[in-house]
């Protein structure tokens, strides 16, 4: 993911880089900009970046004059000490509008958001390539489609609240509050409850990642998705790595790389 960072004031443009590189580690800042005519100019002459993250008042006037001035597709998040400008914001692709200084937590969340922006447009193309490829609609044709824009309603809800998983024959809605943690073994992921039950899910770790609200669940690596209170001790390991330490406790060692440990420590802070 490429970042245009636009931030007229150095400190903040540093903690933002950091808190950034926590919340997305495979982001890369393209530029670091401090002016309404240094973003215009740039803008014209480099590719969209995936992602503007923009203070309101740069150091020649209000960042928002580049959504007025200029055809900016890139979505941005804007961050800034002043709530007077929302309303402008959102007219100018916004995903979201936060308060400095900005959480951790925040950022992710709106990161989570674009993701899930992101996806809906692929699956809106991909529905319309399917409609105009289609022949005229049969009853099984009609079911994809069906289907297509089911998984596009899920992409526009909020964060996940309930899940509704198979106890025997039967169906049960499980709130989301009850897991304490997904783990992906085998292409199968398999929540686990507070108390220790197990369900098999049909998503993949990355879309309950966009489902789950970032604030309360972490991805601690590839195989694993924990929720907070989940979460006992850490303890330090070879290499930078931590060791989690998750109730109830898994079958085998829960493992946080280096590259992650600093996001973990920040989002357990709060």
């Amino acid at each position: 993911m490429t970042v245009l960072l636009l931030e007229d004031e150095y400190p903040a443009a540093e903690r933002l880089q950091r808190l950034l590189l926590q919340a997305a580690p495979e982001a890369r800042v393209l530029a670091v900009l401090d002016t309404v005519a240094g973003a215009l100019a740039w803008l014209a002459t480099h590719p969209a970046p995936d992602l503007i993250l923009s203070d309101i008042q740069l150091a020649d006037g209000l960042s928002l004059e580049i959504w007025e001035q200029a055809v900016v597709p890139s979505p941005v998040i804007f961050t800034t000490a002043f709530d007077a400008y929302a309303i402008r914001a959102f007219q100018a692709h916004s995903v979201a509008y936060l308060l400095k200084p900005v959480k951790l937590a925040e950022l992710q969340a709106a990161l989570a958001k674009l993701r899930r922006w992101s996806e809906l447009s692929v699956k809106t193309e991909e529905l319309r390539a399917d409609s105009a490829d289609q022949p005229p609609a049969t009853p099984n044709s009609s079911l994809l489609t069906l289907n297509s824009i089911e998984h596009l309603l899920d992409a526009l809800r909020p964060y996940k609240t309930r899940f509704l998983v198979r106890q025997g024959e039967q169906l049960l809605p499980l709130p989301v509050a009850e897991a304490a943690w997904f783990l992906s073994r085998h292409e199968t992921v398999t929540l686990v409850t507070t108390d220790g039950r197990r369900f098999v899910l049909d998503y993949t770790l990355e879309q309950l990642e966009a489902l789950l609200d970032p604030a309360r669940f972490f991805r601690l690596n590839r195989q694993l998705i924990a929720q907070l209170p989940a979460v006992r001790r850490l303890h330090p390991h070879f290499g930078g790595k931590l060791l989690v330490e998750l109730h109830p406790a898994p079958s085998e060692e829960i493992l946080v790389s280096r590259e992650k440990a600093s996001a973990l420590k920040a989002w357990l802070e709060g």
